[in-house]
C-alpha cells in the first residue's frame, strides 16, 4: 500500500456493532439505532458519511482561509441529510457555516467555495451526484473585556 493511501480496517463486534480503525491510532463504532435492531452503541455507517462532510468542510475552510490570509475566532457547521422514505441513501445536503470574523460576507463566501470545491468529501458526494449546499453566516468577533478571555466559537 502506498503512503497516499487511506486505510479502513473493519472488527465486527456483534449484531450491528463494527470498530473501524484508520490504520494509525484512531476508531470508531458503527452501529445500527436500537428502533433498526442494533444496540446503537455508536453512529451509522451514513451518519459517519455526512460527519465525514461536516468535518472535511471545517478543515479545509481553515487550509483556505490561511492560504488567503482570512482570519478567524471560531467557526461551526451545521448540515443536514435528507433521505426520503424509502430511498437506500441521502438526496441532498444543505446546512450553514458560521465563521466569527471580521472580514466581508463576499470574503468568506469565496474561501466556502474554494472549500467545496476542494473537500475531498464533498467531492464524493458531487461525483455520487448528491447536491451539498452550504450557506455561510458571519458573526462578528467576540471582543473580551479586560480580564475576561474571548469565546472560542459562534
Amino acid at each position: 500500500m502506498g503512503p497516499d493511501a487511506v486505510q479502513a480496517l473493519g472488527v465486527w463486534k456483534g449484531g450491528y456493532e463494527t470498530v473501524l480503525e484508520d490504520g494509525r491510532t484512531h476508531s470508531v463504532v458503527v452501529d445500527l439505532p436500537r428502533d433498526e435492531g442494533g444496540a446503537s452503541a455508536g453512529t451509522t455507517a451514513l451518519e459517519l458519511g455526512v460527519l465525514a462532510l461536516a468535518g472535511c468542510i471545517t478543515t479545509i475552510f481553515a487550509l483556505v482561509a490561511r492560504r488567503r490570509r482570512l482570519e478567524f475566532q471560531g467557526m461551526n457547521i451545521a448540515l443536514q441529510a435528507e433521505r426520503p422514505k424509502g430511498a437506500p441513501t441521502i438526496t441532498r445536503v444543505h446546512g450553514t457555516l458560521r465563521v466569527r470574523t471580521k472580514a466581508e460576507l463576499a470574503d468568506v463566501q469565496t474561501v466556502l467555495e474554494q472549500t467545496m470545491r476542494t473537500c475531498p468529501i464533498g467531492v464524493l458526494f458531487e461525483q455520487a451526484h448528491v447536491p451539498v449546499e452550504v450557506v455561510a453566516i458571519v458573526e462578528p468577533p467576540v471582543v473580551s473585556a479586560p480580564g475576561r478571555a474571548a469565546a472560542r466559537a459562534p
